[in-house]
């Protein structure tokens, strides 16, 4: 299709931008699994930290003050849950949007993270479109 110089135009050659570039931060000990998911959502027009321990993303996020963290459970040092429990401990954490990442995914296991802190629960391997949808739901404060 033509555009007004009379160029082809290539779908898809164009990044997509989300609607809203948000701060993320990836926290997960495997660290190959974190730089993917940091690069994929880079790709969509986000700015992303990575931490890869619990310990690490406490201090990520005091300093950082992301709008989302996206947090593996079952980490070294500091587990998901504890480190949710003192995220949102911090004022720097209290509205942040947090996200667990689990390879445990029964409703007593969402209860679970929940009751730490997290404001939403996703399976590994991450559903791109599950995740997708949950960051265009979630409202980024201004």
């Amino acid at each position: 299709m033509p555009n007004s110089e009379n160029k082809p135009v290539q779908r898809g050659s164009e990044p997509t931008e989300p609607s809203v570039r948000r701060r993320i931060l990836v926290v997960d000990d495997n660290e190959d699994a974190a730089s993917t998911l940091a690069m994929l959502l880079q790709l969509t027009g986000n700015e992303v930290h990575t931490a890869c321990d619990g310990l690490e993303a406490v201090k990520a996020v005091a300093d950082l003050q992301p709008d989302v963290v996206l947090m593996d459970i079952g980490m070294p040092k500091l587990n998901g849950y504890d480190a949710a429990r003192r995220i949102r401990g911090h004022a720097s954490g209290k509205d942040t949007f947090l996200i667990a990442l689990s390879g445990w995914g029964q409703e007593e296991d969402k209860v679970r993270s929940a009751n730490a802190g997290f404001n939403a629960h996703i399976t590994k391997p991450v559903d791109v479109s599950t995740l997708n949808k949950l960051l265009a739901d979630h409202a980024v404060r201004p």
